[in-house]
């Protein structure tokens, strides 16, 4: 009877073992099919970004940022951005960005850099550990931007937009690529042939990273800010400028839109794509030229704030003395990095504070004319109009001594012969700095922007073109000898 007892005993746990087993198994094997299902979804749910040989829609922005997250827990993305990130998505799939985006409650100290490279751009986010780069002024200054990346402590620009294949726009942004480690980087579907621009794609290609295009509504957390596409709206402009990404940055109750160099037509199609374009800093398009920050636009965003990148004494006489007005009269308090070197906005959420006191507009500022302008070349400076008056002033100089020479019956022949040669050399090195744009099979040279370089765009200098048999563009008015 105990032997009969035993074996049931047995049979008993080997049965209950035998039965834990096989549920364990079977469990096992539906979560590694939940694991594959996970990861089959995250991967179908990426960034549809390609090569650098073209760009590819980015129509799945946060459900990609949610996915990143997904597939590093431990990354430096929180949880609290993911979450952020799907309750972002939401408001996406309506197509809206209305207020309620500046009235988000999750927000931190950022810092806005608009870095002075001269006659170009380059603004610098950061937003806790987390950094964004938009645009890197001319090739020769990416050597600046990086060193400044360098001062702030920046490792790894999580993005880099940039906003149109113009070189003071793009020039310094390959160097940029090769130096630092790089997440996103943000461009806008625009065919351009330039060596600048090929050398950023390529550098994009050699590193293996990827292009995200730039698609209006789309919105990217940064940190515990954020930020939404804005422009370019169209995809056939002719003139390369209003190809620019327009990006607002949001932090908590404040926002901020840099507008590239977007012209009239991109504000205007901006005034009727249905996003919120209200904000507090407005970063002028084009350096403040007359095609761009027309009245319309400037009433719809409303600025309290706006910043004029721009090089002292331009070539090209930005900002426009029309545009100055507009903000003058609007009493937005202005900033300028020709001015005033790098300006730097903190904003904590409620209110945006500045490293510099605004610059005065003054009556001079309004009041200059186009013939002034076009006295500007890139070795420019702010005294140029007085170097301008002290020319004329020694050319009567001249005339009176030719007068006077002539009635003394003495001869000024060699003294004018120097001041010729010293002018014409003079000349000839201002031709070698200014740099003017030229086409494929064009008879003319261009200002950067001009419609008729929609095609091809050649940088070359000013003697370049000139030694070519090119002559200046009516349309655009490039600098001249």
């Amino acid at each position: 009877m105990k032997k009969i007892l035993l074996w049931i005993l047995i049979v008993t746990m080997f049965i209950i073992t035998g039965c834990s087993y096989i549920e364990h198994t079977q469990g096992a094997g539906s979560d590694k099919e939940s694991i594959e299902n996970d990861i089959n979804n995250i991967n179908n749910s990426g960034d549809r970004e390609i090569s650098a040989e073209g760009i590819d829609d980015d129509d799945k922005a946060k459900k990609s940022d949610v996915s990143d997250n997904q597939q590093n827990p431990n990354s430096e993305n929180s949880e609290s951005d993911t979450s952020s990130d799907a309750n972002a998505a939401i408001s996406s799939q309506t197509g809206q960005s209305d207020k309620a985006d500046n009235k988000k409650t999750n927000s931190s100290l950022i810092k806005v850099h608009f870095i002075d490279v001269g006659q170009g751009d380059s603004i610098l986010i950061e937003s806790g550990n987390k950094y964004m780069l938009i645009d890197s002024g001319e090739r020769n200054k990416g050597s600046i931007v990086i060193d400044y990346l360098e001062t702030i402590g920046v490792k790894k620009l999580d993005y880099i937009v940039a906003t149109h294949p113009h070189s003071d726009h793009i020039g310094g942004l390959a160097d940029v690529i090769n130096h630092f480690n790089i997440g996103k980087i943000i461009m806008p579907n625009a065919v351009h042939t330039s060596k600048t621009y090929e050398n950023l794609l390529d550098t994009i290609s050699e590193k293996g990273l990827k292009i995200t295009k730039a698609i209006p509504g789309n919105e990217y957390n940064i940190g515990d800010a954020s930020f939404i596409i804005l422009a370019p709206n169209g995809t056939d402009y002719d003139n390369l400028n209003n190809y620019s990404v327009v990006i607002k940055l949001i932090n908590g109750n404040n926002s901020f839109i840099f507008a590239g160099d977007a012209e009239v037509q991109s504000e205007n199609e901006m005034l009727k794509n249905g996003l919120n374009i209200n904000a507090d800093v407005l970063k002028l398009g084009h350096h403040g030229s007359s095609t761009s920050s027309s009245a319309k636009f400037l009433d719809a965003v409303t600025p309290d704030m706006a910043i004029i990148s721009v090089g002292e004494g331009n070539q090209y006489g930005h900002p426009d003395a029309e545009t100055l007005k507009s903000i003058k009269d609007r009493e937005i308090k202005l900033f300028r990095t020709d001015k005033q070197g790098t300006i730097i906005l903190e904003s904590d959420g409620i209110k945006i504070t500045a490293n510099k006191d605004p610059y005065n507009i003054n009556d001079a500022d309004i009041n200059t004319t186009k013939s002034d302008k076009s006295t500007y070349n890139s070795n420019s400076s702010s005294t140029d109009k007085t170097k301008a008056d002290t020319v004329k002033t020694s050319t009567n100089k001249t005339e009176t001594s030719k007068s006077q020479s002539n009635n003394t019956g003495k001869s000024s022949t060699s003294k004018t012969d120097t001041n010729k040669s010293d002018s014409s050399n003079k000349n000839t090195e201002s031709a070698k700095n200014i740099i003017v744009h030229i086409t494929n099979t064009g008879s003319k040279y261009h200002r950067a922007g001009c419609r008729h370089l929609s095609k091809s765009d050649i940088e070359v200098t000013l003697e370049e073109a000139l030694n070519k048999g090119l002559t200046p563009c009516k349309t655009c008015n490039p600098p001249t000898m």
